[in-house]
């Protein structure tokens, strides 16, 4: 597999994907179709909202199934092998906005897994990129959507 086209994930978040796909696979698809066939009963599909409705979401659970699936074909788990020398997938980093005194710590992690919300972050997000390869007491510049910010890392776990 190109690393390029690699999908980062924690085993948790392999986990999470893989319960998410027997989910729709086996629950929803069922789900779906016995509304379709209740709204197919009442007859003229015309102007069926229901059946409307259903086939809407039918798509849209079969689109998510695709990329479920692609992203089990791409999967590789991060594999933190407990090395700090410099931020990775996978490592925990914190840093000080140069200017500013209030530390965050990220967990740097793959796409799917993302939420900036609780800390984790993208290794494809501006910041996310910008980290990747820096050592202790580097200072690493990150253009995001505000500006360009620079961010001084204090520790790598």
């Amino acid at each position: 597999m190109n690393e390029e086209n690699a999908i980062y994930l924690t085993k948790e978040g392999l986990e999470k994907i893989k319960e998410e796909l027997e989910y729709l696979k086996n629950e929803k698809r069922e789900e779906i179709a016995q509304r379709l066939e209740q709204a197919i009963s009442h007859g003229d599909l015309t102007e069926n909202a229901d059946y409307d409705y259903a086939k809407q979401e039918q798509a849209f659970v079969e689109g998510r199934i695709k990329d479920l699936e692609d992203s089990l074909r791409r999967a590789k788990i991060i594999d933190h092998d407990g090395r700090v020398d410099k931020v990775r997938i996978g490592s925990t980093v914190t840093v000080v906005e140069v200017g500013e005194d209030d530390p965050e710590t990220y967990l740097i992690v793959g796409i799917h897994e993302a939420d900036p919300a609780n800390g984790r972050i993208s290794n494809e997000s501006p910041i996310g990129r910008a980290l990747l390869g820096a050592k202790v007491g580097q200072t690493v510049v990150a253009l995001v959507p505000a500006g360009e910010i620079r961010l001084k890392v204090t520790g790598i776990q």
